[in-house]
């Protein structure tokens, strides 16, 4: 079972906690030394005389294991820590905290290449804590551990595992990312917050110009999907936090799903020399789980939103997660659905953090549903029990299929399926997704029993104003997106059928709207700001369509 998925088994009042925002939650110390006067630093992040330093750590030693353990009970851990594994329902450990746990407690380096699902989220929280603990770390000592996220719903995933782990333990903990109140943020970090868990451009803000935030004492850094923290163009903010943290004693743990140049690059300024190198992945057949039985369908433009309702209303009772291309699809799809009686939850990067926030943790509580969201969801989060995933847009590429389906059939044992669709000029990309390893068997369905609701789609889009809008937009978007594709040999927009697009959006023709589809010939660079800020199109020629 994988490690993110147990946690659904924990008690109900658990649960209830986990539906509580961050941002509500007081990261002050369970200790009375927390009252003490708060370290201050200046803007350039050097910590004055009044920062506490540790106390010594001579003679603190963490459990080296020679045999890999099988169980959690096996690795010694402080009574605490057990006490929190037991509660959180966790028994067997899998691959990547057998061979991670270990040399991590012992204080060793660490490069970890491992799926998404595999469940490393413990294998690094764990020696994380266990040192906090060991070097009792108190609020006055600063922070002793950074954790960098790439997305801040997974900052906020791995927030809640580590609110769990550290239940018993006196040290606090917070979370610090973009969109979030900074101002609260700081206050707390005056007072002291010995786990932080970050997203790369609000830390490196903090540590830049919060006064009070004493880090001269990190122990640990871990960057997670450091992969995906690149891609999202954060490169620049990690060189300089890498920069900014102290390097003497800094135990540094980088996980990734894939490994880059980039991601070799950013290994080689933070790890120490002579790092472990951990790879889960090397010898599995497929590059997806085995608990997942992935699928396609085949069907041209027209149909394609047909299929998704009958989809949708055939599997109510179901636990489902859409993936769409850009944020204008997300949003017009999920006000269509919800319009029209089908109730959906949608996810996107031009929400608000707080709606984003509340929408995360409301579908990770529900036993079903249907969450319609871009990519910003795809890498890492944990969503307990989704049934299906389904790619209604396909991917850029296949590691981003892989980073996909990775939302189901979690860890040893899990069960779920997948659903991607292609229209018939995209079955070319089938070849790649094969020489990813990655297995798929066709689905059909049959037309008769596709829910024939074309006419009555056009009336309602025809009628309402509001709904009309948003559709334009989103047909809009869903251009640009494919015009942007990297796999332009298969996804070519020229070779699209305007008219059949069209109707999927509830349109009987092609609206009249200024389309930008010159993304084909944006610069890489652009492609990363773009991906930045989850569906900002650059600026471009501008073209009509009829």
């Amino acid at each position: 079972m994988p490690v993110e998925d147990q946690i659904s088994r924990k008690r109900k009042r658990k649960h209830a906690k986990v539906q509580k925002s961050p941002e509500d939650e007081a990261t002050a110390s369970k200790e009375a030394d927390q009252t003490d006067e708060a370290p201050r630093s200046n803007a350039a992040g050097e910590i004055s005389a009044e920062g506490e330093d540790l106390p010594s750590s001579n003679g603190v030693s963490l459990p080296v294991i020679d045999n890999e353990p099988h169980e959690f009970s096996e690795l010694k851990l402080s009574d605490k820590t057990t006490k929190a594994i037991e509660e959180m329902g966790f028994k067997t450990m899998t691959e990547i905290q057998r061979r991670g746990i270990p040399p991590l407690l012992a204080g060793k380096d660490v490069l970890g290449a491992a799926k998404t699902g595999s469940g490393k989220t413990l294998a690094f929280l764990i020696p994380a804590v266990e040192m906090l603990h060991s070097l009792r770390f108190k609020p006055r000592n600063g922070t002793g551990v950074i954790v960098v996220s790439p997305t801040r719903e997974l900052a906020l995933q791995i927030f809640g595992v580590a609110r769990e782990l550290m239940a018993h333990h006196s040290q606090t903990f917070g979370i610090v990312i973009g969109g979030a109140n900074r101002r609260a943020e700081a206050e707390k970090l005056s007072k002291g917050v010995n786990l932080i868990i970050a997203t790369p451009g609000r830390l490196l803000d903090h540590l830049q110009n919060t006064a009070g935030f004493v880090f001269k004492n990190v122990r640990a850094l871990v960057i997670d999907e450091a992969d995906r923290i690149l891609e999202v163009g954060f490169e620049d903010e990690m060189r300089q936090i890498i920069k900014i943290l102290p390097r003497d004693e800094r135990q540094t743990m980088l996980f990734s799903a894939t490994q880059t140049t980039k991601v070799e690059d950013l290994a080689r300024i933070s790890l120490r020399p002579g790092p472990l190198y951990i790879n889960v992945d090397h010898r599995e057949e497929h590059s997806t789980v085995a608990g997942l039985e992935q699928g396609y369908v085949i069907c041209d433009s027209d149909l394609r939103f047909r299929l998704l309702f009958t989809f949708l209303k055939k599997h109510t009772t179901k636990k489902v997660i859409v993936f769409l291309s850009s944020c204008a699809c997300v949003k017009y799809y999920s006000e269509l659905l919800n319009y029209i009686d089908l109730p959906v939850l949608d996810l996107h990067g031009k929400q608000k953090q707080q709606k984003r926030t509340n929408t995360f943790f409301e579908f990770c509580n529900a036993k079903k549903g249907t969450l319609i969201c871009t990519d910003v969801a795809a890498r890492g989060l944990d969503i307990p029990a989704v049934d299906w995933i389904v790619q209604f847009d396909p991917p850029d590429d296949p590691r981003d299929y892989i980073h996909r389906v990775g939302r189901t059939a979690r860890g040893s044992g899990g069960k779920g399926k997948s659903l991607m669709f292609l229209q018939p000029s995209e079955v070319g990309f089938l070849k790649y997704l094969k020489e990813a390893r990655v297995p798929l068997v066709e689905f059909e369905m049959p037309l008769k029993k596709i829910l024939n609701i074309q006419s009555q789609l056009e009336m309602l889009i025809g009628k309402n104003y509001y709904l009309n809008k948003s559709a334009k937009d989103g047909y809009r978007s869903y251009l640009q997106a494919y015009a942007s594709h990297s796999l332009r040999s298969v996804f070519d927009v020229n070779g699209l059928d305007l008219t059949k697009v069209a109707k999927s959006f509830g349109f009987p023709h092609p609206p009249r709207i200024d389309i930008q589809l010159g993304a084909s010939m944006k610069t890489a660079d652009d492609k990363v700001r773009g991906r930045r800020d989850y569906g900002r199109q650059p600026h471009q020629k501008k073209r009509r369509t009829s």
